[in-house]
């Protein structure tokens, strides 16, 4: 295993350098980004879904050059699909060319189809034998069953899996791991205490208005000051899926398009779809938008 070669030199340098990448960090996120480097630890981040989960890890590979490996979980995810399997097809045509002409023993004929070229690696196994530095990224992992749960403490307590044809395989350089969770079900507290725990909510009004300035360029201020406020009144209201973070700069990104600089009654009813997506939630909205225009 390498030495690491640490990507960030302070919990500031990590602000600096997701903020050129537009990613508008907060301390606690910076702080967990650092420290999970140095400590050589996973994040687990846990929060509502569409508050910059994902987004996080997306950006700390690109501030870092590294690249991003990303682990899709869902329900039925096995080890297969997570970590490696053999390409059984090339298999088969390898031991039907041996066939033809050749007496081999079983012993010979394993050690020539479980090679290499016959290694089909997952984005776990990926990532550990990677021989640069990566980004792993575990997109909601509360979607997968304890057994593909257990898989991934295994993996992520010593950086090493064990393919039995292969040996063991050791990461040659640490990955910055961020495990996301949308709170669907309870993780193991074995998977937790391996971990960081960041929570990352939705942003207060200051951090949602620079993070629409960043990513919205074109846009006055007496329009981000608009917006940010509506949709923080919406996520007051009990909706079947409050606006995430994306779907505000969505909504600001259409306003600029109608060209429109102040939001009222009607554009903010014509538009409100972009930013909900179940009619009740809109009709409550709706409602609400209607007393504060």
């Amino acid at each position: 295993m390498n030495e690491m070669e640490f990507s960030f030199t302070s919990i500031e340098d990590v602000s600096v350098k997701l903020e050129s990448v537009s990613y508008l960090s907060s301390s606690q996120i910076s702080t967990a980004v650092f420290l999970s480097e140095q400590l050589k630890k996973p994040v687990l981040i846990e929060g509502p879904a569409g508050t910059g989960k994902t987004e996080l890890a997306k950006s700390v590979a690109l501030a870092t050059g590294r690249r991003l490996i990303r682990l899709q979980c869902y329900e039925g995810l096995d080890e297969a699909k997570a970590l490696y399997e053999w390409d059984y097809r090339k298999q088969l045509l390898r031991i039907q060319m041996e066939k033809v002409g050749n007496e081999m023993s079983w012993k010979e004929l394993e050690e020539n189809i479980f090679g290499e070229e016959f290694l089909l690696t997952r984005p776990l196994l990926e990532a550990i034998r990677s021989r640069e530095p990566v980004v792993l990224l575990i997109d909601e992992v509360d979607r997968v069953e304890i057994e593909t749960e257990a898989l991934l403490l295994e993996i992520l307590s010593d950086y090493q899996v064990s393919v039995p044809e292969l040996g063991t395989i050791q990461a040659m350089n640490i990955p910055l791991v961020f495990l996301t969770s949308n709170n669907t079900r309870e993780l193991s507290e074995a998977l937790k205490r391996r971990c960081l725990f960041l929570h990352i909510d939705y942003p207060d009004i200051d951090r949602e208005r620079k993070i629409v300035e960043k990513r919205v360029p074109g846009i006055k201020d007496e329009l981000i000051d608009q917006i940010v406020r509506l949709v923080r009144s919406i996520r007051e209201l009990d909706l079947k899926k409050r606006p995430s973070v994306s779907e505000t700069l969505d909504w600001a990104r259409t306003l600029l398009i109608l060209g429109i600089e102040i939001v009222d009654k009607d554009s903010a009813v014509d538009t409100l779809p972009i930013l909900l997506k179940y009619q009740s939630d809109i009709d409550k909205a709706s409602k609400e938008l209607l007393k504060e225009l």
